[in-house]
């Protein structure tokens, strides 16, 4: 092998990492490659990457060996401690100036702390969100960068060469920010992601029960979905799946247990959303929707002892009822992206990253899962007002609620009429109307907290900020507790 002669190094030979490696190759990118179980990259060379240009490493010193300065490595391993040893394995054979890269889903806060770490040795770190599944990696995926921004020069250009370009020609990766930066938009992608397919389900469920659509039925439902304003990855493929039959010529989906998983980062985004107090419902929802899903056991029990409403809730027209279930689906994604970006725009500030929200649609305009023409909607309105400070604001979003909400309420309304759960279309319902409601109960939510704690409150006959306490029995102290926060 020679030294010094590759462009990048990438470690962690699964699907994902093959498919980036691959990507890079056919880019005019020389690539070195490593893999803890040293036979997978022999077995890569030999099958997959035989006839290019990537090269195989035997040890972690080879590999090393073979990249030129700076030396720019990749990691596509599992997140959590794998990557903390395969950082601790690479730095000592590293110099001053030379970058690693995490492309796994890592969790912000271990990014945050591996870019500070790092730094303090003089090695650039970078962890980048990369989204798109097995085809998106092969063919142009959607690529999140954030860390040390001295670290983005040096891989830029091999960056968004092998990212998805969108129609005219701008590639889906750009800088995102400092430190965790791109990690934490990559985990709110993903929410997001949790919340789109937890609302198709909920569509799927209501169309399926509600009107007792075949499969074969569902999968036309879709396709002419996909035509319009819902037009995406996920819609274009919940309609392909409709159409899979099994050996036996029965509809694949129906052959399929009704128990979700999830790899967690969903979970994260609705921890951080917690700890930032923002009311990012549908996802917490969607969430909530796998946990539930999970207990098939205790739900297949209650189903026999726990009765329904007994209403069939016939629909007189079949037409306009799939259109209402179209608009509820369409403006509760709306719901879920809105509080995705009120989510990042907090996050910003607390962790003072300068996130260009237009940017972010854009990235994810093309090569990620949650690729969508609704995306170009949310990257034009920040591009009309980059102080945007909620997309429900607006004018296209604005018009779109406005001109829907009616069907979507009939759409949930006929939902809770027959007992179909719609814990996403619901919510997403519900932080409409509360975000529309010019005066919340909250007052008597703060008069108790008050009567049972002292907590104080203000008085909307006062400034802001000026905090009152009531001794409600006649009986309470003078002292407040001084702990509002608001």
């Amino acid at each position: 092998m020679e030294n010094g002669t590759c462009d990048i190094g990438l470690i962690g030979l699964a699907v994902m990492g093959q498919n980036l490696v691959l990507n890079m190759n056919d880019h005019g990118f020389k690539v070195a490659v490593f893999n803890r179980t040293v036979s997978k990259v022999d077995d890569f060379l030999a099958n997959e990457a035989k006839g290019t240009h990537v090269v195989g490493a035997h040890s972690i010193e080879e590999f090393v060996g073979a990249l030129k300065s700076p030396r720019r490595v990749m990691f596509m391993v599992k997140a959590g401690d794998t990557v903390d040893q395969m950082i601790d394995h690479v730095t000592p054979l590293l110099a001053k100036g030379d970058i690693i890269i995490d492309g796994g889903n890592s969790l912000f806060t271990d990014t945050n702390r591996r870019t500070k770490s790092l730094a303090e040795k003089g090695i650039l770190f970078i962890g980048t969100g990369v989204s798109g599944g097995e085809e998106g990696a092969r063919h142009g995926p959607s690529i999140m960068p954030g860390g040390n921004p001295a670290a983005w020069p040096h891989v830029k250009d091999i960056f968004q060469a092998i990212a998805a370009k969108v129609d005219d020609g701008t590639p889906c990766c750009d800088w995102v920010g400092e430190d965790g930066a791109g990690h934490y938009v990559k985990m709110v992608h993903n929410g997001i992601e949790y919340g789109d397919m937890q609302l198709i389900c909920e569509a799927y469920q209501v169309l399926e029960t509600g009107l007792g659509l075949s499969a074969e039925e569902l999968g036309e439902v879709f396709a002419d979905w996909n035509k319009g304003e819902l037009d995406s990855y996920l819609i274009e493929i919940t309609a392909e799946i409709f159409t899979k039959k099994d050996e036996d010529g029965a509809p694949m989906v129906d052959k399929i247990l009704d128990t979700a998983g999830q790899k967690g980062t969903g979970k994260w985004t609705g921890i951080s959303a917690l700890d930032l107090g923002m009311p990012v419902t549908l996802i917490g929802e969607a969430v909530f929707a796998r946990c539930l899903s999970a207990i098939k056991d205790e739900r297949v029990a209650a189903s026999k002892v726990l009765k329904g409403p007994s209403s069939n809730g016939k629909v007189n027209d079949r037409k306009a009822f799939i259109e209402d279930v179209r608009r509820a689906l369409y403006c509760s994604k709306m719901i879920s992206y809105a509080q995705g970006y009120m989510l990042l725009r907090e996050a910003g500030k607390e962790n003072n990253w300068h996130l260009n929200m237009g940017g972010i649609a854009l990235m994810w305009r093309g090569g990620c899962i949650i690729r969508s023409r609704f995306l170009g909607k949310i990257k034009e309105a920040y591009d009309k007002n980059p102080q945007l400070t909620n997309l429900l604001l607006d004018d296209f979003f604005a018009a779109v609620l406005n001109n829907y909400q009616q069907s979507w309420r009939q759409a949930v309304a006929a939902a809770l009429a027959v007992g179909i759960p719609t814990p996403a279309f619901s919510t997403a319902l519900a932080f409409y109307d509360g975000y529309r409601t010019a005066r919340l109960p909250a007052n008597l939510l703060q008069a108790q907290r008050d009567f049972f704690g002292a907590h104080t409150y203000e008085r909307v006959d006062q400034p802001r900020g000026k905090f009152f306490h009531t001794n409600w029995t006649g009986h309470g102290g003078r002292v407040s507790s001084g702990s509002y926060n608001a």
